[in-house]
């Protein structure tokens, strides 16, 4: 069964299909990004914020985060059942 994984504001992902976790602060990410949104292989998860983590996904698609890197390979560590509920990331987010 495929385990899912919070990355902000409600949003999940199936992390079985996530490829790497990179900060967007790199020219090499940005342009990956920039070619993403082009494309229409972008997809916007950070609700208006600041984006803080890229992800790639298997399928050549980005997703884009406001939650740091660290926080998401954080999550993505813990068992399913210990995730932060919707309420308690707005709270965080906030």
């Amino acid at each position: 069964m495929s385990q899912f994984i919070h990355i902000g504001f409600g949003n999940i992902v199936n992390m079985d299909k996530i490829i790497a976790v990179v900060s967007p602060d790199s020219a090499p990410v940005k342009r990956l990004v920039q070619k993403a949104r082009e494309t229409g292989n972008a997809v916007d998860a950070t609700q208006g914020r600041r984006t803080k983590a890229v992800l790639v996904m298997e399928n050549s698609q980005l997703i884009l985060s406001a939650l740091l890197p660290e926080t998401i390979a954080a999550r993505a560590q813990l068992p399913q059942d210990t995730q932060p509920s919707a309420e308690e990331e707005k709270q965080d987010e906030s």
